[in-house]
């Protein structure tokens, strides 16, 4: 064990080096003047189009779900342990500081999500039982005309979905049950194993309805919770940012139990943990959207900015807010734990608040990653394999959750960073395509002036 240790992290820190991380920042910063920046210029637009329609029904297009629960679906899978633990992970290695770096990956991350939704509707395909399919193995192959790319990437994301949709997952959620209530972690496994496998078993239509409930439900109890340690510490908020904001460029020295990060480590785990929250850059969530009722691919793209924005600049700010105001950073715990002391110590009960979220947020991810490890599957092999792939899914979340957490988070980094790449790569080949219908709904003539008019 130790030596696959050893070999996945020297694996690990090549997939997350250097050029990996450019490229992910380089990408949201060229789509974003591709799209005429448009997570800036059409932010106000994009909220109204999804915030304000969210449980809007009668949606005109083509699709299996509302653009809502598919939304959900995707936010489900995204929206997991990395909004807690893995925030909590980022500030305990690399500082208070690489939190402003998860903000920068996430501003131009929404362009990244934007262009991977848009893709994911122009290129869908519907199967003969009459299910819309899409996602980055299909904008590869029928878009980007690199079948070997879009089979890479399945191979990647099938077998992702084992790391940082599953075993991941089970692993924080047993863990904190385990630390909160004394509840033997197989015990959390096996539950958790039969809920995902009941909701599962009924395809996007089902884990769409109630992912559409539970996202809402669970953010609203994290946000309000946090919102509440927040206001009750009005007063250590200006100093929050500002240790934020300083250590983004000088790295941390070593306080109380805090052993210290350059500022090379604080901008390396602050993306790299921001693309374990939003995905953005991933390739995941399209696989979710490609199933959503909509007149245009842009349109829909809209809910990739709103993902984003919800996912990172929203629910892991709250969260840091409370890590670095409270003070417990400087203590040397890590992940979960870290985010459990400081709900605890911004205000009584707090830490059952993190149980909570810790609970439900996992529990919407294992729903949506077996989704996109499923269509992940089909592309490879074909519908039957389906079955397949549950039978290997499902036991793993008991895996998960008695396995130990550093060897679980290792690989299902590792295996974030061989999923993005070739996505990344279809992203930047098709950025003409993302280009072209962006004006086509912004432009004169298109949906969004004709929408002006009306109004």
């Amino acid at each position: 064990m130790e030596n696959f240790t050893a070999i996945n992290t020297t694996i690990n820190e090549l997939v997350w080096g250097w050029p990996l991380l450019v490229l992910i920042l380089g990408s949201g910063i060229y789509l974003t003047i591709r799209t005429d920046f448009i997570s800036f210029t059409k932010f106000g637009y994009a909220m109204k189009q999804t915030l304000f329609k969210m449980f809007k029904k009668d949606q005109v297009g083509e699709g299996e779900v509302t653009a809502f629960q598919a939304v959900s679906t995707a936010l489900a899978a995204a929206v997991g342990t990395g909004n807690i633990a893995g925030v909590g992970t980022a500030i305990a290695i690399g500082g208070p500081g690489a939190i402003f770096w998860m903000w920068l990956a996430a501003v131009f991350g929404m362009a990244t999500k934007f262009g991977e939704v848009v893709l994911s509707i122009e290129y869908r395909e519907k199967t003969d039982k009459g299910h819309f399919v899409g996602g980055p193995m299909y904008y590869l192959d029928k878009g980007a005309n690199k079948k070997w790319l879009g089979v890479l990437f399945a191979i990647f994301g099938t077998v992702a979905t084992f790391g940082i949709g599953n075993m991941v997952q089970s692993n924080s959620v047993a863990a904190s049950l385990k630390s909160t209530f004394d509840i033997d972690p197989i015990v959390t496994g096996i539950v958790l194993m039969i809920g995902v496998g009941l909701v599962t078993l009924g395809g996007i239509k089902k884990i769409g309805k109630v992912t559409s409930v539970l996202v809402p439900l669970m953010a609203a109890v994290y946000i309000v919770g946090g919102m509440i340690i927040i206001i009750l510490n009005i007063e250590l908020v200006p100093g929050a940012f500002g240790i934020i904001f300083r250590d983004a460029f000088t790295g941390t020295a070593a306080t109380g139990g805090f052993v210290g990060s350059t500022m090379a480590m604080t901008i390396r785990f602050g993306i790299a943990r921001g693309v374990f929250t939003n995905e953005a850059g991933l390739g995941s969530a399209p696989i979710a959207h490609a199933a959503a009722t909509t007149d245009h691919p842009v349109r829909q793209g809209l809910w990739g900015i709103f993902e984003v924005f919800v996912d990172t600049l929203v629910l892991c700010t709250i969260t840091a807010l409370v890590i670095v105001m409270t003070g417990v950073w400087e203590t040397g715990l890590d992940g979960a734990a870290l985010t459990t002391v400081a709900f605890d110590e911004g205000m009584p009960f707090g830490g059952h608040i993190v149980t909570f979220g810790l609970v439900f947020f996992a529990f919407s991810t294992l729903l949506g990653w077996s989704y996109y490890g499923e269509r992940c599957m089909e592309y490879l092999f074909g519908p039957k394999s389906i079955i397949i792939y549950r039978l290997i899914f499902l036991p793993l979340i008991v895996v998960g959750s008695v396995g130990g957490l550093r060897v679980i988070w290792a690989i299902a980094d590792t295996l974030n960073g061989l999923m993005a790449l070739p996505n990344l790569i279809g992203l930047l080949l098709l950025s003409p395509v993302i280009a072209r219908l962006t004006k086509e709904y912004f432009g004169k003539d298109g949906i969004y002036e004709s929408e002006q008019t009306e109004s």
